[in-house]
């Protein structure tokens, strides 16, 4: 399936690398509109690049050689992945729809841009063979990871409170974020990731709060969750570690932060020092007769990478639900499920 990327920053970039390392996908191009380091980086890479037309010349200025504009790509591609900033994915949608090419939207994106919002566990199937779809946010995408995997593995919620503290901006943001503040993100309860993790997961009883704190490296999430049975410790934690696409990190081995975590990953060598997976901190894992406890981490540049694959796939037929988070895991080396460090 011949893939064009439309936007190459946090998420567009690693999205267009996963869709390399795929068997069953070919990246045609990206979709540039300034000519900065990503784009010489980009044509680095071998990818070809692509720009407006009122800016090629700047492009050329700077090295980097234009294969066409935006209609050019699309109409190259069999799919599209929209990574452009918030809302502008929906004013991209109707050149999609006029050149007849499906498309995958980010979260940044209101739900009503698609036909279906899409996490690859708790959702797959309502994805399969439709033309617009979105996948959820980074903290939904977590959320609905956790919850997901719960489920999958006989527990069922009566009902979740999830608190999250949301990082201030990207690394690569320096003109965002709080930088000596803790802000409500909104004020108002709930935040937007409880009803968009319903967007995924249907009628679940769920309520988020949220601020933005002064860090770049991950979110971390606090969660009170209401279980349907009195399940014991061992039972959560062997849910969670079965589930593709979570890791249990352990303070006992020294994670004691999620900055231990990041420098995990750094040391494990992956690209950019990625986190694909949530990372749960299992020391956290509590349960209290229906109550279950536990914080995790979620790398807001990484996690919905998996996502955005599998939903290619998805709309494309290429694979089932499970062979597709398969393949996807395997191609990007992310950890098997069941490995816990510590």
């Amino acid at each position: 399936m011949k893939v064009a990327v439309v936007g190459y920053g946090t998420i567009g970039k690693r999205v267009a690398d996963a869709v390399a390392a795929q068997d069953d996908m070919k990246l045609v191009g990206v979709f540039k509109t300034t000519p900065d380091y990503g784009a010489i980086l980009a044509a680095r890479r071998g990818y070809r690049i692509y720009a407006p037309d009122d800016r090629r010349e700047n492009f050329r200025k700077a090295g980097v050689e234009v294969w066409g504009g935006l209609a050019d790509l699309i109409s190259e591609a069999d799919i599209v992945v929209d990574a452009t900033p918030d809302g502008v994915g929906a004013e991209n949608k109707g050149l999609y729809v006029k050149a007849g090419r499906p498309a995958i939207f980010q979260g940044g994106e209101e739900a009503d841009v698609a036909e279906v919002s899409f996490n690859a566990l708790a959702n797959f199937e309502s994805a399969v063979g439709k033309r617009f779809v979105r996948v959820v946010s980074c903290n939904t995408t977590g959320i609905s990871r956790v919850l997901s995997a719960l489920r999958l593995n006989g527990l069922g919620i009566r009902k979740a409170r999830i608190f999250i503290a949301r990082r201030g901006a990207d690394p690569r943001e320096y003109k965002k974020g709080p930088i000596n503040d803790v802000v409500p993100n909104p004020a108002t309860i709930p935040s937007h990731h409880g009803p968009d993790a319903k967007t995924v997961l249907g009628d679940v009883d769920i309520v988020t709060v949220a601020v933005a704190v002064p860090v770049t490296i991950m979110h971390m999430h606090m969660a009170y969750i209401e279980l349907d049975d009195t399940p014991s410790r061992e039972r959560v934690i062997d849910a969670l570690a079965s589930t593709p696409r979570i890791l249990l990190f352990d303070v006992k081995a020294g994670y004691n932060s999620l900055a231990q975590i990041v420098e995990w990953a750094r040391d494990m060598g992956r690209p950019r020092g990625d986190i694909w997976e949530v990372a749960v901190i299992s020391d956290s894992v509590t349960v209290n007769g229906r109550e279950l406890y536990l914080m995790y981490g979620v790398h807001q540049e990484a996690v919905v990478v998996p996502e955005n694959i599998d939903a290619i796939r998805a709309v494309g037929r290429l694979a089932d639900k499970w062979t597709s988070i398969e393949k996807t895991d395997k191609a990007l080396g992310i950890i098997a499920h069941g490995k816990r460090y510590g």
